[in-house]
């Protein structure tokens, strides 16, 4: 554990049931971070994969930057913004604004949804994922979750129309959608369209390198399914390009956004242009999870599957049935519990 007069924060390994590899590359394992105000009053995860370039020593530094502030902490959401600030990195900001609405929601015995003033969530399907393999394996793995209705099929390496041909024969009754993780160029993307369109698919998430917003757009004209943004929704302003370079929708993930009051703001301006939207996570736990799953409300779809994919989860959060539908309880706060005999790295 590292931390200052006002907050704390862990490392938690998390190990993941099958190593997750997608275009950028392949882990058995993802480091999330626990932050806790001083007195337990508020939790919140700080969560990024590597392949997004944030430094763990960034986040540290920011978390005892703000461990160090005198002033108190906000009692009520609208002074957040201003505690957090717009410095350090966004995983980094995210767990401390997840950790200051969690108090809030505490101090008030209302769940988060409610502090917000957000849509009640309701029970949804999750997609779970299955990453990246041999044709082969990926049919396996497929075949084995049919309990699961709705597929994320990793792909944005070689051989990916022959990938989804082989998930598709094995799961002919699945909801299949594709997230390439910016793992293909504009002319391959153009060149795969008449091909997906046989596979009966609910969108192609992130075909491009984030920058790549217009192309996006150029990919969305060609097809009916729907162009998902995910790497490139980090910003307000990201937003509004994407609206205007046509693409159907977003994948709004708090981890790389900064938290929930970016966030919010973030989705109700893709639902004044008309974006379809999608609730997304890293590989977090039931704490960030939870967190964002009070947030259904706004959703079509939500890819909310990270404690269905490690061992280790330490919280209690939001409950899944047999399907993958989640649900979020009533507790206070973001409203998860630390398990009993949690593994939690010092």
């Amino acid at each position: 554990m590292e931390s200052g007069k006002r907050l704390s924060w862990k490392k938690v390994t998390l190990k993941l049931r099958v190593p997750f590899r997608v275009s950028y590359g392949v882990s058995p394992t993802r480091e999330a971070y626990w932050v806790r105000l001083a007195g337990d009053e508020g939790w919140g995860e700080g969560t990024i994969p590597p392949y997004y370039g944030v430094a763990s020593a960034d986040m540290a530094a920011y978390w005892e930057k703000a461990s160090r502030k005198d002033k108190p902490f906000p009692d009520e959401p609208e002074g957040i913004a201003e505690w957090v600030g717009q410095d350090g990195p966004a995983p980094a900001r995210c767990a401390l604004d997840l950790a200051l609405y969690d108090r809030i929601g505490r101090q008030r015995n209302v769940p988060l949804y409610r502090l917000l003033d957000v849509p009640a969530p309701a029970p949804m399907a999750s997609s779970f994922t299955v990453v990246i393999d041999t044709p082969e394996e990926m049919a396996r793995m497929a075949g084995e979750m049919k309990d699961y209705g709705i597929l994320k099929i990793k792909l944005g390496s070689e051989d990916d129309i022959a990938r989804l041909a082989a998930v598709r024969e094995a799961r002919p009754d699945a909801k299949l959608r594709i997230d390439a993780n910016a793992g293909w160029t504009l002319e391959e993307s153009l060149r795969y369209i008449e091909k997906l369109e046989k596979f009966d698919l609910e969108m192609i998430e992130q075909p491009l390198p984030k920058d790549q917003i217009e192309a996006m757009g150029e990919i969305q004209k060609h097809t009916d399914i729907p162009v998902v943004a995910d790497e490139s929704v980090q910003t307000l302003q990201d937003v509004e390009r994407l609206a205007a370079a046509g693409v159907q929708g977003i994948n709004l993930k708090l981890m790389k956004v900064g938290g929930l009051t970016p966030g919010l703001k973030m989705l109700r301006r893709a639902q004044e242009l008309g974006l379809r939207i999608m609730l997304g996570q890293m590989v977090e736990t039931s704490l960030g999870t939870t967190a964002m799953a009070h947030l259904t409300g706004f959703a079509e779809w939500v890819d909310l599957d990270g404690p269905l994919l490690i061992t280790n989860d330490p919280f209690d959060g939001v409950q899944y049935d047999r399907h993958a539908v989640l649900t979020v309880g009533e507790r206070p706060g973001i409203g998860v519990v630390l398990k009993e005999r949690a593994e939690i790295e010092d």
